[in-house]
């Protein structure tokens, strides 16, 4: 069938059941869809449904409705593994806001948290944003930068998420607008193939407050997705991007498949596929991966 939708619990609880597929089943049928039969790509975890005679938003918000704390997203069913990932850093990929552990050991986290919140909420342009909160940390020691590093920590999934598509031979880019220094570093250790983010000037050993230019935005951020599609001679339909933020909206709505995942309210709205139950080895239940074959 041309269509397909999947559900997707959170791993942690694994609460999916035959029954609520059924439900699912039900509703698409009653919007005159016909379906397949269940697929499980993961015991409890996540499940596929096939179907046609439906269209693709008003699949995924009549089994949204019922479905209780499952994602579900419905896409064509061709093309579904993508070929490159482009991916945000802070609250995606790893816990929490870089940024904001780093203004800690100035004793200006909540400050900071602050004028984060808002730059993410698309409240404030966020080049401005950055460019306040590191003339705040200006003296802080260069040393800060390697203690939040200690203390960074991955979202769950994001390990299988990057191993297990690039194994399928998907380029990978971490793309942050928060700071390189702690960017070039996730990206390591995850094995991604590029990354992209800010540079800070460093004085003395010391943070000079200043960001050096250019500053990465929201349009760079995109741009980087369709640069790097079209150099390896794919379509936007390849492309994968997840983000939580205002400024990852661009990315994520010129990607075949774009990922608000646990996104704040103005990324979410814009986006058409949400995670926000799942962790992140729900972008790739999304992509038709089954649990047996996921890497580490």
């Amino acid at each position: 069938m041309e269509n397909v939708l999947t559900l997707i619990a959170d791993p942690e609880k694994a609460g999916l059941t035959n029954g609520i597929v059924a439900e699912a089943g039900a509703a698409l049928n009653g919007l005159g869809a016909e379906i397949g039969t269940p697929d499980w790509l993961a015991p409890g975890i996540a499940c596929d449904l096939a179907f046609a005679g439906a269209a693709l938003e008003q699949a995924e918000e009549t089994v949204r409705a019922i479905a209780g704390a499952h994602d579900v997203i419905a896409q064509p069913s061709a093309g579904r593994r993508k070929k490159l990932l482009v991916a945000d850093m802070d609250s995606t990929i790893v816990a929490g806001e870089t940024m904001d552990d780093l203004a800690d050991f100035a004793g200006l986290k909540e400050r900071i948290a602050a004028i984060t919140e808002r730059a993410m909420n698309g409240e404030i342009l966020f080049r401005e944003a950055l460019r306040e909160r590191v003339a705040l940390l200006k003296g802080l020691p260069e040393d800060a930068l390697e203690k939040t590093m200690e203390q960074v920590t991955l979202n769950p999934g994001a390990e299988s998420l990057i191993a297990t598509m690039a194994a399928n031979g998907a380029r990978t880019a971490l793309v942050s607008g928060g700071l390189r220094y702690f960017a070039e570093r996730v990206a390591a250790r995850l094995g991604f193939d590029s990354c992209e983010g800010n540079r800070i000037e460093i004085t003395g050993g010391h943070l000079s407050g200043k960001v050096e230019d250019p500053i990465l935005t929201k349009d760079d951020k995109r741009r980087i997705l369709v640069t790097m599609a079209a150099e390896r001679g794919l379509v936007l339909a390849d492309t994968l991007a997840v983000g939580d933020g205002a400024n990852d909206l661009p990315m994520i709505q010129a990607a075949g498949l774009g990922v608000a995942y646990h996104a704040k309210p103005v990324a979410a709205a814009g986006a058409r596929v949400r995670i926000e139950h799942g962790d992140l080895t729900a972008v790739l239940y999304a992509q038709g991966y089954r649990a047996s074959e996921f890497r580490a």
